[in-house]
């Protein structure tokens, strides 16, 4: 699908590039899940009863969001909550160190080649920081990018907010418009989080959670089958 930019802005004005990372640049191979799995069972939680089926429900549902605000919502008080997420950075970070995560294909080299046009390149993500440096740790894209956010770097709100979006601009400098944005994801709360940033480019890809319905509901503008499709939508070839 392609909307129409609303103003004169075309594909090829974009200046800024706010990526997620897994499922969009990073495919993890349903680790979340996994992950899920290890922080219901720490607050007894059984894989296969009614509690896990609702709220494993709800986890597929919001994929993109900021985990604590998933668990703050499936348990309720602030401390069940925390300890929660820590189990499941914990267990997300030891199925990266075991191997399970991988680039998506066409990923790394769609960055350089937006960056080697001058874009400039942010990678976003709803993990906390420790997750996302172990993932770019291990995938060796320390250097890909000039700057990587994580919720609390936006002050505490991941997606559906726009806030990782407006501080890549604020961070970078890199346009003087959030018209000049371009925003690209595999979940619903992308989409919502690069269309309330103000971006005309919010393109969902076909490589993660939600599938081109879903995409299509919260707003995108284009749906590409992967991120490697993205420097070509921008005018980069």
């Amino acid at each position: 699908m392609v909307s129409p930019l609303t103003d004169s802005t075309t594909e090829h004005d974009i200046q800024l590039v706010v990526l997620d990372m897994a499922g969009t640049t990073v495919a993890d191979d349903g680790l979340v899940e996994c992950a899920f799995d290890a922080a219901a069972r720490h607050l007894g939680v059984e894989p296969g009863s009614p509690d896990h089926t609702e709220k494993l429900a709800y986890v597929r549902a919001t994929m993109g969001e900021s985990k604590i605000s998933v668990f703050r919502h499936l348990f309720g008080d602030e401390t069940a909550a925390r300890r929660a997420n820590s189990a499941f950075e914990t267990a997300y970070g030891e199925l990266v160190d075991d191997g399970r995560i991988a680039p998506v294909p066409g990923a790394r080299e769609a960055v350089e080649a937006l960056r080697e046009a001058g874009r400039t390149v942010v990678l976003t993500t709803g993990f906390a920081r420790v997750t996302q440096d172990a993932i770019l740790a291990a995938l060796g894209w320390q250097d890909l990018v000039p700057l990587t956010l994580c919720p609390a770097d936006a002050g505490g709100r991941g997606r559906p907010y726009p806030d990782l979006v407006l501080t890549a601009l604020l961070r970078t400098r890199a346009t003087d418009s959030v018209r000049r944005i371009a925003v690209a994801g595999d979940t619903s709360y992308d989409m919502l989080s690069g269309r309330r940033a103000g971006a005309p480019v919010v393109a969902g890809v076909l490589t993660g959670a939600h599938g081109r319905t879903q995409l299509e509901s919260a707003g995108a503008t284009h749906v590409l089958g992967s991120v490697a499709e993205l420097p070509a939508l921008l005018g980069v070839v």
